[in-house]
């Protein structure tokens, strides 16, 4: 199918919105949905009109040439609009690649130390600084909602709250097994150390997207523990939640208040049900899933960070990096990520042509 014949369902889309739009009974918020997919296609259609507007005047130009007055000039205008065309047909390109509707929305981070005991706490640790830098440089807001820790500073287990512009997008290819190779500050004698830690990383369920029937919950209290199990409250605030029909169960125990527990518990819940939807739905649409990068699977092994060689592998690319602390330092990571949405998308648009 070529380029152009994809360009008239957008096209004709775009003009149905704005005849919608144009009409003045609808709701306010078929109003506002409509509103959101007119300024959605607006930047594309506003490409679609410059790339045909380049291709009828090369057409133009052609015509031009057959005076001998004017060939001249024509030759110099179609040189132009010709060296547009590539960049034009590319940005149209990407814009047909069917859109994640999660990638605009904010994300669940939550990090589990592996195999490696201590060392792989301090690894999970060492990940969280990553992201909170990776996020600071983007403009977005972390807030942490559970935190397990060690008596050493490492993390057994931590789940933050992610918020800010497009935070799935950029972070959604994080979901895996990420290893270490070093030698552990637990480790007196020197030896290199393998140890690992997985991070998911889940779009933030919106009220929408998941009704929970309160008959389906087990929602127990009791007195939060810190490192050690010792209680480090005197009253049952700390919120256990129990999805009976999936066996999901989120435990909260970080704030003071049983209430601020409970509400972080629950959009936890409703957001990891929602990716058990999503997931549902990638494994139906599987063929699909084989034109993205990696498999979506979070047992699979999808970074090395080897610090003897400050070098930092992610296998699904077969991309290396010799700047292991700046991607550790968070900054570094966006040369990570954006060969890794760009391979997707490199995906995707062969899929679209095939």
């Amino acid at each position: 199918m070529s380029l152009q014949s994809k360009l008239a369902p957008l096209k004709s889309k775009y003009e149905e919105l704005s005849a919608l739009m144009a009409e003045g009974n609808l709701s306010g918020e078929d109003f506002s949905r409509l509103s959101r997919e007119y300024a959605e296609l607006s930047p594309i259609i506003e490409t679609i009109d410059d790339y045909e507007a380049a291709l009828q005047g090369i057409a133009d130009a052609d015509e031009m040439m057959s005076d001998p007055e004017m060939k001249d000039i024509a030759q110099e205008e179609k040189y132009a609009l010709e060296k547009r065309i590539p960049e034009l047909e590319q940005q149209i390109q990407l814009a047909l690649i069917p859109k994640d509707e999660a990638d605009a929305r904010n994300a669940i981070l939550e990090i589990r130390a592996g195999t490696g005991g201590d060392e792989a706490a301090l690894f999970a640790s060492d990940l969280l600084s990553m992201y909170k830098g990776y996020a600071a440089a983007q403009g977005w807001r972390i807030e942490i909602m559970e935190a397990s820790e060690n008596d050493i500073g490492g993390f057994k287990e931590v789940i933050a709250e992610i918020t800010g512009h497009n935070v799935f997008a950029n972070l959604k290819f994080e979901s895996g097994v990420h290893r270490v190779q070093r030698v552990p500050k637990t480790e007196s004698g020197g030896r290199i150390h393998t140890s690992a830690a997985t991070v998911a990383v889940l779009p933030e369920a919106q009220d929408v997207d998941i009704q929970i029937n309160d008959n389906d919950l087990r929602i127990d209290v009791y007195r939060s523990q810190g490192c050690g199990g010792q209680s480090v409250n005197t009253t049952d605030s700390a919120v256990r939640i129990t999805h009976l029909p999936t066996g999901l169960v989120v435990a909260i125990q970080d704030e003071k208040s049983q209430h601020k527990n409970k509400a972080k518990a629950m959009k936890i819940l409703q957001t990891r049900l929602y990716d058990l939807e999503r997931q549902r739905l990638d494994a139906e649409r599987s063929e699909d899933r084989k034109s993205q990068v990696g498999s979506g699977d979070r047992s699979e092994r999808i970074r090395t960070y080897n610090f003897p060689q400050g070098r930092v592998t992610d296998h699904r690319i077969n991309l290396t990096l010799y700047k292991l602390d700046e991607v550790l330092a968070g900054e570094g990571l966006t040369d990570v990520i954006n060969p890794l949405i760009t391979e997707d998308q490199a995906s995707k648009l062969a899929a679209l042509d095939g």
